[in-house]
C-alpha cells in the first residue's frame, strides 16, 4: 500500500441517527490498530479499536466501531466491501501505522446511533475524504501525529492520517471509470 498522508478536517456536522456497525474481532487489538473506512472511494481514515476507557464506555479491546452501515472498508489490494456486507468469519485487515494483519470477525453488531460526518482535505491537494461515525466518546480516529483522537473532540483544522484512493469499484474490485462521489 502507498504511504498514509495527512488530511486536515474542513467540516464536521451532526447528521442524525442511522445504523452503525461494530466489528468484534477474535483477538485483542492494539490501541492504535484499526480499519480503513470511508464514505467514498476517494480514500479512508483509520477507525481505531475501542481499546481505551472513556467517561461512558469501558474498554472493548476486540472491537472497532467502524461507523455507518454504508461505509466502505478497505480490504487492501484495491478491494473494498460495504460494512453492510461484512459477516462473522470473514477476515479484515487491521492497520497499525505501516503494518497490517488479517483477523477474523467474530461478530457484527448493528445498532441505531447518532452520527457525525467528518470531511477532510488531503494536504496539498483538492481531494476530500469523508467518514460518517457514531457521535460517541468511544470512537477514535488516527490523528496526524499517530495518536488516538476522539471523533467528538475533532475541530476544523485538526489533522488525521488518511489513505487516499481513487473511486471506481464494481462489487468491491477496482475498475477504471469516470465517477464522482461526494
Amino acid at each position: 500500500m502507498e504511504p498514509f498522508e495527512i488530511a486536515k478536517v474542513i467540516e464536521i456536522a451532526s447528521i442524525g441517527e442511522g445504523t452503525r456497525v461494530c466489528l468484534d474481532l477474535i483477538d485483542e487489538l492494539d490501541p492504535l490498530e484499526g480499519v480503513l473506512i470511508g464514505n467514498t472511494g476517494n480514500g479512508y481514515l483509520v477507525a481505531l479499536s475501542e481499546n481505551r476507557s472513556t467517561e461512558t464506555y469501558p474498554p472493548r479491546p476486540f472491537r472497532v466501531n467502524a461507523g455507518a452501515y454504508h461505509h466502505y472498508i478497505s480490504l487492501g489490494e484495491d478491494k473494498t466491501q460495504y460494512l453492510a456486507e461484512i459477516k462473522p468469519g470473514m477476515q479484515v485487515p487491521l492497520w497499525n501505522r505501516t503494518k497490517t494483519r488479517l483477523l477474523s470477525v467474530g461478530r457484527v453488531k448493528l445498532e441505531r446511533r447518532p452520527f457525525i460526518r467528518i470531511v477532510c482535505q488531503v494536504k496539498d491537494t483538492n481531494k476530500q475524504i469523508s467518514v460518517t461515525v457514531q457521535e460517541a466518546d468511544s470512537v477514535h480516529l488516527l490523528a496526524g501525529d499517530q495518536t488516538a483522537k476522539p471523533a467528538i473532540e475533532l475541530v476544523v483544522g485538526d489533522e488525521l492520517l488518511c489513505y487516499p484512493d481513487q473511486p471506481g469499484r464494481h462489487l468491491g474490485e477496482k475498475i477504471e471509470e469516470e465517477i464522482t462521489e461526494l
